[in-house]
């Protein structure tokens, strides 16, 4: 099984999270599957300085620093088809929301890079399962919207959260998918669509608790293969 890994840089503030990406290979791994990692050949919207959060002036290519992650081993997107793959993993990091949509800006009116608008359909369309880490649940909503009507998670506004995970739910029902309430050790099953959401670092939690957390969903993709 060949399960496709898109990045979007590298880097939680600006890119691909790190930990969620590096864990999410590593789950692949253990369920004896094979990663085919993914990026887009663009520069990103900014650089941000990770220790003290502020912009810098320079600029950098998303797939050059996605390939950071993968020890150099990634494609293009245009180089993907949905036969090269049997089901896709987009971990969360602020590169979902910056450098694959515009959402970070422009939450529900936000648009998606066509490549990736196009690789999320037409796997839909075959019926390969997509599991969206973390904030990435934004991806596929804008990926499906006026499309079909998917069912995904990206948190609860029960537990702690650095986020604001209701405007997070109301921003994602705009483009029409519905919403579910979960925890970091709970994932959403989209049995209709194969679709798996997780929230990931959208919620508090460590990286015991994400390690799981992606292992769950990258085995129930296993499952809808």
């Amino acid at each position: 099984m060949k399960i496709g890994v898109l990045l979007s840089g590298c880097g939680v503030y600006d890119g691909a999270e790190i930990q969620e990406s590096v864990l999410t290979l590593l789950a692949i791994e253990e369920i004896n599957a094979e990663a085919v990692c993914i990026s887009i050949d663009k520069p990103q919207h900014h650089v941000i300085n990770h220790i003290s959060g502020k912009e810098m002036k320079e600029s950098r290519n998303v797939l050059i620093e996605s390939a950071r992650i993968t020890r150099g081993k990634i494609k293009s997107i245009s180089e993907i088809q949905p036969n090269d793959i049997d089901a896709l993993v987009i971990p969360g990091g602020f590169g979902s929301a910056k450098n694959l949509t515009d959402w970070a800006f422009k939450g529900s009116e936000s648009i998606i890079l066509p490549e990736v608008k196009l690789l999320i359909v037409n796997l839909i369309n075959v019926g390969k399962p997509i599991a969206a880490l973390c904030v990435s649940p934004v991806v596929i909503a804008k990926a499906l919207e006026g499309y079909i009507e998917s069912h995904m998670t990206i948190g609860t506004n029960q537990e702690k959260s650095e986020y604001d995970i209701s405007e997070f739910n109301l921003g994602i029902e705009n483009t029409g998918a519905k919403t579910e309430m979960k925890s970091i050790k709970e994932i959403c099953i989209d049995k209709k669509n194969k679709i798996v959401t997780t929230p990931c670092y959208m919620m508090e939690g460590n990286i015991l608790d994400i390690r799981k957390s992606i292992l769950s969903a990258v085995k129930a993709i296993k499952d809808l293969f």
